[in-house]
């Protein structure tokens, strides 16, 4: 309204310019005046006239004009999916399966939304999220852990069953399924921290504990020390999908023990359009597999 009274001259053909009353802009620039703790405007005749202070606002009207356009279409791509930016973060099984099929739907839908990826697995993941470092958290939890993500949206995207893992020349490779029990004299490989303390709960469930002569995050790593014969895994089947398991077979194991695999985020961060359209694409991709 100031720069088209300094255009103008007067209110009444400011307002003329801008579509609203003589009133309205006489009140508008008493209030900026308020605002800006300086007379803006001096009448000379039938004139309005700018102070020193006020010819200074106005030189910087555009400017500031300017930027606020620029932020309000920034906001209409982002809105809009033209632009925008998702930091998702996965556990590794997820990241070789998932996630490449949902990312790839994601941009040919939407190229100009950006996604960054780093992996961690739960409960580091979830931690990073709560802590704002990323957006999307792919994550897995086995039976009894529901409550622990009561604060966040859960996303529910598959189930998927943890199967035993043997060497080739093993005497259970060519069985249709194993009880867990039948391991128990086994050397074990296991996997992660927390699948490794699920291996152990199965394990004392079903009468022993198992002696677990290697430990590693790396599920190649597993499949290879099976491969080489020097012990028996319980890995989720997505990781078995994501390596190839050379020198080792896979069985089914009973009785049945399944994580859940979702993808969680913030209740604000649900409604930004890229995180949802990330969402999105991530349950298409575990409908697919």
């Amino acid at each position: 309204m100031l720069r088209a009274v300094a255009a103008t001259g007067s209110f009444s053909a400011a307002a003329r310019e801008l579509g609203c009353t003589q009133p309205a802009v006489s009140q508008q620039m008493k209030a900026l005046e308020g605002s800006a703790g300086t007379p803006l405007l001096i009448r000379t005749g039938r004139e309005m006239r700018l102070t020193q202070a006020g010819e200074a606002l106005v030189r910087h009207a555009a400017s500031i004009l300017a930027g606020l356009t620029a932020a309000e279409e920034e906001v209409a791509a982002i809105a809009g999916l033209r632009a925008g930016r998702v930091r998702l973060v996965s556990f590794p099984s997820g990241s070789s399966t998932l996630v490449p099929t949902a990312l790839a739907a994601l941009r040919a839908a939407h190229p100009g939304t950006r996604v960054s990826l780093v992996e961690a697995e739960p409960p580091r993941s979830v931690e990073m999220l709560r802590e704002g470092d990323c957006d999307v958290a792919l994550a897995f939890r086995y039976a009894g852990g529901a409550a622990e993500w009561d604060d966040l949206v859960v996303r529910p995207l598959l189930t998927d069953r943890l199967v035993g893992l043997v060497p080739e020349g093993h005497r259970l490779a060519g069985a249709g399924s194993v009880a867990i029990g039948e391991l128990a004299d086994e050397p074990w490989i296991a996997g992660c921290p927390r699948c490794r303390r699920q291996l152990v709960d199965v394990c004392e469930g079903a009468g022993f504990t198992p002696r677990i002569d290697f430990a590693t995050d790396d599920y190649p790593a597993v499949v290879g020390l099976v491969g080489a014969g020097l012990g028996v895994a319980v890995l989720p089947e997505l990781a078995v999908e994501s390596v190839r398991p050379r020198g080792a077979r896979t069985v089914v194991v009973e009785p049945p023990v399944e994580r859940e695999i979702v993808a969680l985020t913030l209740p604000d961060l649900a409604h930004v359009p890229a995180v949802a359209a990330t969402l999105d694409r991530l349950t298409e991709a575990a409908t697919r597999d």
